[in-house]
Protein backbone atom coordinates (compact mmCIF):
# COMPACT_ATOMS: atom_id res chain seq x y z
CA UNK A 1 0.00 0.00 0.00
CA UNK A 2 1.54 3.51 -0.95
CA UNK A 3 -0.08 6.42 -0.57
CA UNK A 4 1.39 9.87 -1.92
CA UNK A 5 -0.26 13.67 -2.58
CA UNK A 6 0.65 15.52 -4.92
CA UNK A 7 -0.88 19.48 -5.34
CA UNK A 8 -2.91 19.73 -8.78
CA UNK A 9 -2.11 22.01 -11.93
CA UNK A 10 -4.10 23.49 -14.62
CA UNK A 11 -3.26 20.36 -16.29
CA UNK A 12 -5.24 18.19 -13.84
CA UNK A 13 -8.35 19.98 -14.53
CA UNK A 14 -10.13 17.31 -16.06
CA UNK A 15 -9.18 14.67 -13.42
CA UNK A 16 -10.29 16.84 -10.56
CA UNK A 17 -13.93 17.85 -11.95
CA UNK A 18 -14.49 13.66 -12.61
CA UNK A 19 -13.15 13.25 -8.98
CA UNK A 20 -15.46 16.31 -7.39
CA UNK A 21 -18.18 14.50 -9.17
CA UNK A 22 -17.70 11.17 -8.09
CA UNK A 23 -16.64 11.94 -4.61
CA UNK A 24 -19.47 14.17 -3.85
CA UNK A 25 -22.23 12.29 -5.67
CA UNK A 26 -21.21 9.13 -3.74
CA UNK A 27 -21.65 11.14 -0.18
CA UNK A 28 -24.67 13.27 -1.02
CA UNK A 29 -26.61 11.37 -3.64
CA UNK A 30 -28.55 9.27 -1.41
CA UNK A 31 -29.58 12.14 0.97
CA UNK A 32 -30.93 14.96 -1.84
CA UNK A 33 -33.02 14.87 -4.84
CA UNK A 34 -32.01 13.83 -7.85
CA UNK A 35 -32.55 17.83 -9.45
CA UNK A 36 -30.63 19.56 -6.12
CA UNK A 37 -27.97 17.13 -6.79
CA UNK A 38 -27.83 17.74 -10.78
CA UNK A 39 -28.18 21.71 -10.36
CA UNK A 40 -25.03 21.91 -7.62
CA UNK A 41 -22.47 20.06 -9.22
CA UNK A 42 -23.16 21.40 -12.85
CA UNK A 43 -22.25 24.82 -10.98
CA UNK A 44 -19.52 23.68 -8.52
CA UNK A 45 -17.32 21.95 -10.52
CA UNK A 46 -17.72 22.78 -13.97
CA UNK A 47 -14.61 23.60 -15.92
CA UNK A 48 -14.53 27.13 -15.49
CA UNK A 49 -15.41 27.54 -11.90
CA UNK A 50 -12.34 24.66 -11.16
CA UNK A 51 -10.15 26.52 -13.09
CA UNK A 52 -10.66 30.38 -11.72
CA UNK A 53 -10.80 28.15 -8.18
CA UNK A 54 -7.44 26.34 -9.57
CA UNK A 55 -5.91 29.68 -10.30
CA UNK A 56 -6.58 31.76 -7.23
CA UNK A 57 -3.29 32.29 -5.04
CA UNK A 58 -4.96 31.67 -1.96
CA UNK A 59 -6.34 28.10 -2.47
CA UNK A 60 -4.61 25.13 -2.98
CA UNK A 61 -5.88 21.73 -4.02
CA UNK A 62 -4.09 18.04 -3.77
CA UNK A 63 -4.50 14.73 -5.39
CA UNK A 64 -4.29 11.77 -2.82
CA UNK A 65 -3.01 8.40 -4.78
CA UNK A 66 -3.65 5.56 -3.06
CA UNK A 67 -1.49 2.39 -5.28
CA UNK A 68 -0.75 5.04 -7.97
CA UNK A 69 -4.82 5.69 -8.20
CA UNK A 70 -6.53 9.18 -7.43
CA UNK A 71 -8.06 8.44 -4.77
CA UNK A 72 -9.47 11.75 -3.26
CA UNK A 73 -8.41 15.57 -2.57
CA UNK A 74 -7.77 18.01 -0.51
CA UNK A 75 -9.16 22.20 -0.83
CA UNK A 76 -7.47 24.36 1.65
CA UNK A 77 -7.81 28.30 1.36
CA UNK A 78 -6.72 31.20 3.08
CA UNK A 79 -7.32 34.99 3.36
CA UNK A 80 -9.89 36.17 1.14
CA UNK A 81 -10.72 32.27 -0.56
CA UNK A 82 -12.10 31.40 2.89
CA UNK A 83 -15.61 30.83 2.52
CA UNK A 84 -16.38 32.58 5.68
CA UNK A 85 -14.81 35.68 7.41
CA UNK A 86 -12.38 34.08 9.53
CA UNK A 87 -9.45 36.47 9.17
CA UNK A 88 -6.06 36.20 7.95
CA UNK A 89 -4.67 33.60 10.69
CA UNK A 90 -7.19 30.82 9.65
CA UNK A 91 -6.72 28.24 7.52
CA UNK A 92 -10.46 26.61 5.77
CA UNK A 93 -10.63 22.77 4.64
CA UNK A 94 -12.78 23.42 2.59
CA UNK A 95 -13.04 19.85 0.78
CA UNK A 96 -11.50 16.79 2.39
CA UNK A 97 -13.22 14.21 -0.37
CA UNK A 98 -12.22 10.56 -0.22
CA UNK A 99 -14.15 8.35 -3.25
CA UNK A 100 -16.08 5.15 -1.72
CA UNK A 101 -13.55 2.34 -2.44
CA UNK A 102 -10.99 4.08 -0.67
CA UNK A 103 -12.63 4.80 2.69
CA UNK A 104 -11.41 3.09 5.50
CA UNK A 105 -7.45 3.39 4.61
CA UNK A 106 -6.44 6.77 6.36
CA UNK A 107 -6.32 9.02 3.55
CA UNK A 108 -9.27 11.55 5.13
CA UNK A 109 -6.39 11.81 8.11
CA UNK A 110 -3.25 11.88 5.78
CA UNK A 111 -5.21 14.87 3.84
CA UNK A 112 -5.99 16.65 6.92
CA UNK A 113 -2.48 15.85 8.13
CA UNK A 114 -1.30 17.98 5.22
CA UNK A 115 -3.62 20.98 5.99
CA UNK A 116 -2.46 20.97 9.21
CA UNK A 117 1.37 21.29 8.04
CA UNK A 118 0.24 23.56 6.01
CA UNK A 119 -1.47 25.81 8.42
CA UNK A 120 1.80 25.63 11.29
CA UNK A 121 4.22 26.28 8.25
CA UNK A 122 1.90 29.49 7.48
CA UNK A 123 1.92 30.27 11.10
CA UNK A 124 -1.85 30.11 11.37
CA UNK A 125 -3.76 30.28 14.85
CA UNK A 126 -6.79 28.08 13.88
CA UNK A 127 -8.15 25.87 11.26
CA UNK A 128 -11.75 25.13 10.22
CA UNK A 129 -14.26 23.74 7.94
CA UNK A 130 -17.77 23.35 7.27
CA UNK A 131 -19.54 20.18 7.29
CA UNK A 132 -23.11 19.27 6.67
CA UNK A 133 -25.29 18.71 10.02
CA UNK A 134 -26.45 15.07 8.10
CA UNK A 135 -22.70 14.07 7.86
CA UNK A 136 -22.34 11.81 10.77
CA UNK A 137 -19.20 10.28 9.75
CA UNK A 138 -17.16 13.29 8.82
CA UNK A 139 -18.49 15.06 11.92
CA UNK A 140 -16.89 12.28 14.06
CA UNK A 141 -13.88 12.00 12.35
CA UNK A 142 -13.60 15.82 12.31
CA UNK A 143 -13.85 15.82 16.38
CA UNK A 144 -11.83 12.68 16.39
CA UNK A 145 -8.81 15.13 14.99
CA UNK A 146 -9.79 17.98 18.06
CA UNK A 147 -12.74 20.01 16.22
CA UNK A 148 -15.21 21.56 18.13
CA UNK A 149 -17.99 23.61 16.62
CA UNK A 150 -18.33 26.89 16.71
CA UNK A 151 -21.43 28.16 14.71
CA UNK A 152 -23.20 27.10 11.30
CA UNK A 153 -24.06 28.75 8.34
CA UNK A 154 -26.41 27.82 5.14
CA UNK A 155 -25.44 25.87 2.46
CA UNK A 156 -27.65 25.59 -0.69
CA UNK A 157 -28.16 22.32 -2.20
CA UNK A 158 -29.46 23.27 -5.57
CA UNK A 159 -33.02 25.03 -4.33
CA UNK A 160 -33.33 23.59 -0.64
CA UNK A 161 -31.12 25.33 2.09
CA UNK A 162 -29.22 22.85 4.36
CA UNK A 163 -27.07 23.88 7.53
CA UNK A 164 -22.86 23.64 7.84
CA UNK A 165 -21.70 23.38 11.23
CA UNK A 166 -18.54 25.77 11.33
CA UNK A 167 -16.09 23.51 13.33
CA UNK A 168 -12.72 25.24 14.48
CA UNK A 169 -9.35 23.68 15.88
CA UNK A 170 -7.05 26.52 17.72
CA UNK A 171 -3.50 25.44 16.55
CA UNK A 172 -0.87 25.87 19.11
Amino acid sequence: MTINIKQCTLEDLRILQEISYVTFNETFKDQNSHENMTTYLERAFNLEQLEKELTNISSQFFFVYFNNEVAGYLKINTNDAQTEEMGEESLEIERIYIKNQFQKHGLGKYLFNKAMEIAMERHKKKIWLGVWEKNENAIAFYKKMGFVQAGAHSFYMGDEEQIDFIMTKTLL
